[in-house]
């Protein structure tokens, strides 16, 4: 087992406080005491007793309120402060992106800045050279490049830090709310960067308020809470605790929040177990239970229930609901995972336009899908009802498992409506059904039976 990219144990850290009785009133007072250092008048604690992994090609989330903690983390992990207590190991070379602006000198202009800040990651002259032009293409700031860095605004400071940050092809990207400060082209691009990143295996360590990003982006999230580690695990519910806690509702961390089990379509509240993990075909559940889906089904185009079905059928998803108080804040999701865990659609009513009027008692709700295009395999579906801004109030992972059957062998998740044609030079036959798999000569026999049955 490889050893992880970054690990902490018993990471504390805490700062000195110096108040005004500490100062210095005059120069006399200074050389009376013999001392010019101030003497702090307490201390307080930035971090508690940090002790998680990041592993190799992680993308790992760091929330929080401001003022938790995050950024001190993040400045402990690149080397900028040290550890109070604790142990903190980094395998592999860190780009960090911490503070706007941090790095750049402001008298020189944004050319000399690209060759400081590369020579700083541990990029040669040459190095930077090669990849000077696509570092200036990707920041889009060309025409000002040779202008003074004091000059640039906040935005074409972060497009600057950021694109040298990861064209200088880092094991480790560190990189903290400043890409909030980019317009939303610029956020986008950066966004699609880091998907390509994570594509390539580079471990990415964030700190963000933009919580849906959290849950698009990362495999694992880390709430911090006042310094100390209030929930660490998957990024969905990471950050349903958290909206639960800042919604006022002080919702368990995720750790704590008593995990609803049992057969399918079952509502039925359960103690708290041991964690999912342990076995992967287990629902997961969670949220504040002011409203619940009750019951989850698979249904056919004539309301029978599905367990199996064929690709190309129509299908549809019931979720019967009860709202335990009324809600004018309400969205329906639906989203279907390939076995492996690869999302295969996920939709929801805001993302589809529908405004929430008023949610009351019990009802249902019908996601129809005309034709059900998925490859052969076994499939999950999570459904959900949360807030607008992600705030659970029943989430359901793995509310069904079903499988998909076909006679073909193609691969992949999704089977597009298709047709071919062949033309020129080209010809082929069309095996009948049922035969796909037989030997070409004894289908052709078995064709010239069937011709002469026919006949007969």
């Amino acid at each position: 087992m490889s050893s992880p990219a970054i690990s902490l144990r018993g990471l504390s850290k805490s700062f000195r406080l110096f108040g005004r009785r500490t100062q210095f009133q005059t120069l006399k007072s200074a050389l009376l005491k013999r001392d010019l250092r101030p003497e702090p008048e307490g201390s307080v604690q930035a971090l508690r007793g940090l002790t998680f992994d990041i592993a190799r090609g992680e993308a790992f989330g760091v929330i929080g309120r401001n003022g938790s903690g995050k950024s001190t983390l993040l400045k402990i992990v690149s080397g900028i402060l040290k550890p109070t207590e604790g142990l903190v190991s980094v395998n592999g070379r860190v780009s960090a992106l911490i503070e706007l602006g941090a790095g750049f000198h402001p008298e020189i202009s944004g050319r000399e800045n690209i060759y400081i800040n590369g020579i700083m990651l541990g990029l040669s002259r040459k190095e930077i050279d090669r990849r000077f032009e696509r570092i200036v293409e990707f920041s889009g700031i060309g025409e000002f490049l040779d202008q003074p860095v004091k000059t640039y605004s906040s935005g074409m400071y972060v497009r600057l830090g950021f694109a040298v940050a990861v064209h200088v092809d880092p094991e480790i990207l560190i990189v903290d709310e400043v890409l909030s400060v980019g317009d939303e082209e610029f956020s986008q691009k950066c966004i699609a960067k880091i998907q390509q990143m994570k594509a390539r295996g580079t471990t990415l360590v964030f700190v963000t308020h933009q919580l849906p990003l959290v849950k698009e982006l990362c495999d694992r999230a880390v709430w911090i809470e006042r310094g100390a580690m209030a929930a660490i695990g998957d990024p969905a519910r990471v950050v349903d605790a958290y909206l639960q806690e800042v919604a006022g509702n002080h919702q368990a961390a995720p750790s704590e929040v008593p995990i609803i089990r049992g057969e399918q379509g079952s509502a039925a509240a359960a103690p708290a177990e041991e964690p999912a993990e342990n076995d992967p075909l287990e629902e997961e559940r969670w949220g504040s239970g002011e409203a619940l889906i009750t019951e989850v089904s698979l249904r056919d185009e004539r309301g029978r229930q599905l367990v199996a079905l064929g690709g190309r059928n129509p299908v549809t998803v019931r979720m019967d609901v009860a709202a335990r108080t009324p809600q004018t804040d309400f969205v329906f999701g639906v989203a279907i995972y390939h076995a492996d865990g690869t999302c295969v659609y996920g939709t929801n009513t805001e993302i589809e336009g529908w405004r929430p009027g008023n949610l009351e008692g019990e009802g249902s709700v019908e996601f129809i899908m005309p034709s059900l295009d998925l490859v052969a395999g076994s499939y999950r579906l999570d459904v959900a009802i949360h807030t607008k801004n992600g705030r659970a109030y029943d989430y359901r992972r793995g509310a069904i498992r079903f499988i998909v059957g076909s006679g073909l062998h193609d691969v992949g998740i999704y089977r597009p409506p298709h047709e071919w044609t062949f033309r020129g030079g080209i010809a082929l036959e069309k095996a009948q059904a049922g035969r796909r798999d037989v030997p070409p000569e004894i289908e052709k026999t078995l064709r010239e039976l069937d011709d002469s049955d026919e006949s007969s």
